[in-house]
């Protein structure tokens, strides 16, 4: 078994998913709402009912989940955990890069470092911290 990441969104996982479908070139997600939950039309908050219950991509092999936060449930995003993105085509990571920093914070410029050729870090638009890696 492996261990998989799960990210939590306040409301916008919809959209983070689709941005990370996008820089990762990753396969259509399926969402699943909490209105779309047994009993969920009936039992759900109406401003729940679109919320990302549940979904996941598949990024190079390796699997991330997400989902909103319940309406009134509390919600932080904490520096403690970063995504780490390793590649093994520059390229690739370079696009990953520029992407990801659009309308985010560079933490540190893609460069070469004693350990790679090409690394960075980059806070992206929702929050998320990721470090990139050229993984050769």
């Amino acid at each position: 078994m492996a261990v998989e990441v799960y990210l939590t969104f306040n409301g916008n996982c919809r959209e983070a998913v689709s941005f990370y479908k996008d820089v990762f070139e990753t396969e259509e997600p399926k969402f699943m709402t909490f209105g779309d939950a047994p009993h969920g039309s009936d039992s759900v908050q109406e401003e729940a009912k679109d919320l990302i219950m549940h979904t996941r991509l598949v990024i190079d092999g390796s699997t991330v989940m997400f989902s909103d936060t319940f309406p009134g449930a509390p919600y932080s995003v904490g520096n403690n955990i970063t995504l780490a993105y390793v590649a093994e085509n520059a390229e690739k990571l370079k696009a990953v890069y520029e992407r990801l920093k659009e309308n985010g914070n560079v933490k540190m410029e893609l460069q070469e470092t004693f350990w790679s050729k090409l690394y960075g870090q980059v806070e992206d638009r929702f929050g998320v911290l990721w470090q990139l890696n050229l993984g050769e």
